[in-house]
C-alpha cells in the first residue's frame, strides 16, 4: 500500500527545518549504504549533528504524532531518526530495496515501512521522482513540500536522476506492530470504515461488530 500524506508539515515547520539546515555539512550518501545499495547510490546526506537532527526529529515526530492516517497505516512500533538526503543535478539512486534490519548505532529494528518527506517544491527541480515498483507497474511520486509518502520497505524503488535544482527530502523507516504489508493494508481499510461508523452511529450493532473485528485482528497479528 502506498499512502500519500498531504500537508504533513506546514509552512512554519518547513521554514524551521530549512533554517536548521542552512550551512549544514553534507557527505557522500554511499557512506551509509549497504554493499548492494552503494553501487547505485549517488546522493548526499546530512553529516551527524546532534542539535540539528534533534530539532528536525522533534518537528516531524510532533506532526506524525497528531496524524491519524499515518498511525493507522503504519501502526508504528519503532522509528528510525530521520535522515536528510540531498540531490543535485546528475545525482540519482538506482533500483534498491531498503535494508531489512537497521540501527547499527543503537537498538536494532526491522524495517517494515519506509517514508519519504519532501522538503522542496516540485517546481524548483526537474527529475528526482521517487519511483516505486508495484504489482500494477511503476508509481512515480513527486510531492509538494511538506507532503510525504509511506510505502512498504520491501518495495523495489529508485530516485530518478535530478537534472535541475535541488531535491531535498527526509527519510525514515518504521518497524510496524504488524509486519505483513497485506495485513496492514487490510487493517487500515477496516480502521477507516470503523472510524466512519463510530462517527456516524457509535451505538449501532454494526459499528460494534466492526470495532471488535478490528481490535481482535490487530491483537491476532501484532508483534510486540
Amino acid at each position: 500500500m502506498l499512502l500519500t500524506i498531504a500537508g504533513l508539515l506546514n509552512q512554519a515547520q518547513l521554514a524551521k527545518i530549512h533554517e536548521s539546515l542552512a550551512g549544514a555539512a553534507f557527505a557522500d550518501g554511499r557512506l551509509t549504504a549497504g554493499r548492494a545499495a552503494a553501487r547505485v547510490k549517488h546522493n548526499e546526506e546530512l553529516q551527524p549533528d546532534a542539535a540539528v537532527h534533534q530539532r528536525i526529529n522533534r518537528i516531524v515526530m510532533s506532526a506524525l504524532g497528531h496524524h491519524a492516517a499515518f498511525k493507522s497505516a503504519a501502526l508504528p512500533h519503532r522509528m528510525a531518526d530521520f535522515i536528510v538526503a540531498r540531490y543535485h543535478p546528475g545525482m540519482t539512486y538506482g533500483d534498491h530495496v531498503d535494508d531489512p534490519i537497521m540501527g547499527a548505532a543503537g537498538p536494532r529494528f526491522r524495517t517494515d515501512v519506509s517514508m519519504t518527506l519532501f522538503l522542496n517544491p516540485p517546481e524548483t527541480y526537474d527529475g528526482g521522482e521517487l519511483v516505486i515498483r508495484t504489482p500494477f507497474g511503476d508509481r512515480d511520486v513527486k510531492l509538494s513540500a511538506g507532503d510525504a509518502v509511506v510505502y512498504p520497505s520491501a518495495s523495489v524503488h529508485r530516485v530518478a536522476p535530478v537534472t535541475r535544482g535541488e531535491r531535498l527530502v527526509l527519510l525514515t523507516w518504521i518497524q510496524s506492530y504488524v509486519r505483513d504489508a497485506a495485513r496492514r493494508e487490510l487493517l487500515f481499510e477496516l480502521d477507516r470504515a470503523r472510524e466512519a461508523l463510530l462517527a456516524a452511529d457509535p451505538d449501532a450493532d454494526t459499528t460494534k461488530y466492526v470495532d471488535r473485528s478490528y481490535a481482535n485482528l490487530l491483537r491476532m497479528w501484532a508483534d510486540l
